[in-house]
């Protein structure tokens, strides 16, 4: 094991100088015009001028390695950085801030899948934190700027997207190690979903209060105004309703949420909605691997900057994997506000046949599944090791399926729409009908579907309804 964390830990070093510069570039490209929407007034101009990641490397530990259904390899391990970095930021009427370090924490896995019989023996790897990593700045010119806690909070903020959308679970990097690497073989599907139930607070004191909110009740003796916020992963974040003037918040709201590894983080915390700003109450964390072996109900200590409070939140979770089967989608279970039903996973591998110049061409495929669902493949364009008439893209597409999208309001379901994209212009597509998916082995429909003159769009089509309940 040591000699594979060596291992790993000199291909990091020898790839550093590439990830620093496309990793400032990222973050340049993509930061900046974030700034405008998350800080504000003036606050607002703040934007990266320089990002330079510093010499010193991510480096790798505590390495699990196990064998997946695929016949690949999933490794999870430590990915620790604390770098010197040279990072500064600009904006009008800010004095120049800058960041000479930065720490950055968390647990990846990589899938190492499937194995061939020929060199490289890997087809592809696909890299994805487990759960959002833990990101500290280090600034410098910050002292006389008295907005600066909303700076580091939004500096933080913006990376932290930037990873999530990218790298963190259900999000993954691919890198072909294969050019003959089938996609389709090579994604690893979502595990299930877990129906968490917020229950209620209690024991809350005095100090759950905002600061605005201590000050008022001292006038109106009021209590706290709470939610409960959750998220797993990087899946979107769920909040309940807010349950007002009280120390015993009913809440008995459920949401799910698509499960991609048993050592996700579901995330609750419970805040206060203040004059101003929200003031957290307290936060309670558990994998979804500890939610499945304490069974439903339990009851969370609520921990509130490092230190356990008094305060509890009861909390109910079923699991429920997914299954290639279709009775979900009609069972009453499965139909109340927040909930799935199954999941679609639309796999795009690639493009066959494009005609025309090849200077004109900037393919994409489009993904359409009714009014609500919209998902395009990145642009591609001529380039040096690009076959643009045939270009890869190997993306995918995931769509939770809700009771009303197949049939449970009674409406008809809408089929499929792969449609191939030159630039804003769409050349061609094909609908594939819902019932076709449905009926495909497995509820699986993999193709080379006709978009029209002969060209074709290598696609996968996936359902997954979901099956009976953990206990």
């Amino acid at each position: 094991m040591a000699v594979c964390l060596e291992f790993l830990n000199d291909i990091v070093a020898q790839l550093w100088p590439n990830i620093n510069v496309a990793g400032s570039k990222m973050t340049m490209d993509i930061a900046n015009p974030m700034f405008k929407t998350m800080l504000p007034g003036p606050l607002a101009s703040l934007h990266f001028t320089k990002v330079d990641l510093g010499p010193i490397p991510m480096t790798v530990s505590k390495v699990l390695a196990t064998k997946t259904d695929t016949n690949g390899i999933k490794l999870d391990l430590n990915v620790d950085w604390k770098g010197k970095a040279d990072i500064e930021l600009k904006g009008n009427m800010i004095p120049t801030l800058g960041v000479e370090s930065v720490e950055l924490h968390g647990r990846l896995s990589v899938l190492l899948a499937p194995l061939t019989n020929v060199i490289p023996l890997i087809g592809a790897a696909q890299v994805a934190f487990i759960n959002p990593p833990v990101l500290s700045l280090d600034f410098t010119g910050a002292a006389n700027i008295a907005d600066f806690s909303v700076i580091n909070g939004s500096v933080r903020k913006v990376i932290l997207n930037i990873i999530n959308s990218i790298l963190t679970l259900p999000n993954r990097i691919l890198v072909n190690l294969d050019v003959n690497n089938d996609y389709f073989q090579t994604y690893l599907y979502p595990l299930g979903i877990i129906r968490v139930t917020v229950d209620k607070a209690f024991n809350f004191a005095e100090e759950s209060k905002g600061k605005a909110s201590k000050f008022f009740s001292k006038l109106t003796r009021s209590a706290p105004d709470c939610y409960t916020e959750v998220t797993v992963g990087a899946e979107p974040e769920w909040k309940t309703k807010v349950k007002p003037n009280t120390t015993h918040p009913v809440w008995d709201e459920t949401h799910d949420f698509v499960v991609t590894d048993y050592d996700q983080v579901i995330k609750l915390t419970v805040m206060d909605r203040d004059i101003g700003a929200d003031a957290e109450v307290g936060l309670a964390v558990l994998t979804v691997r500890e939610a499945l072996m304490a069974g439903s109900a339990q009851d969370l200590s609520l921990v509130k900057k490092g230190v356990e409070s008094e305060g509890r939140l009861s909390v109910s979770t079923q699991y429920f994997p997914f299954s290639p089967i279709s009775d979900s989608f009609s069972i009453a279970d499965h139909r109340a506000e927040g909930l799935i039903c199954g999941l679609a996973t639309i796999l795009i591998a690639g493009a066959f046949g494009i005609k025309g110049p090849r200077e004109t061409l900037k393919p994409s495929v489009v993904v359409k599944w009714g009014p609500k669902h919209h998902f395009q493949t990145g642009i591609q364009t001529d380039a040096a090791g690009v076959d643009i008439s045939n270009p890869a893209f190997n993306q995918n597409f995931r769509i939770p399926v809700t009771a009303e999208m197949v049939g449970g309001g009674g409406g008809e379901v809408a089929p499929f729409r792969i449609a191939l994209m030159n630039g804003e212009k769409e050349v061609g597509g094909v609908d594939v009908p819902f019932a076709e998916v449905v009926g495909a082995p497995m509820m699986t429909l993999a193709s080379r579907f006709e978009v029209g003159e002969g060209t074709t769009v290598r696609a996968c089509i996936c359902l997954r309804g979901i099956g009976s309940a953990s206990a």
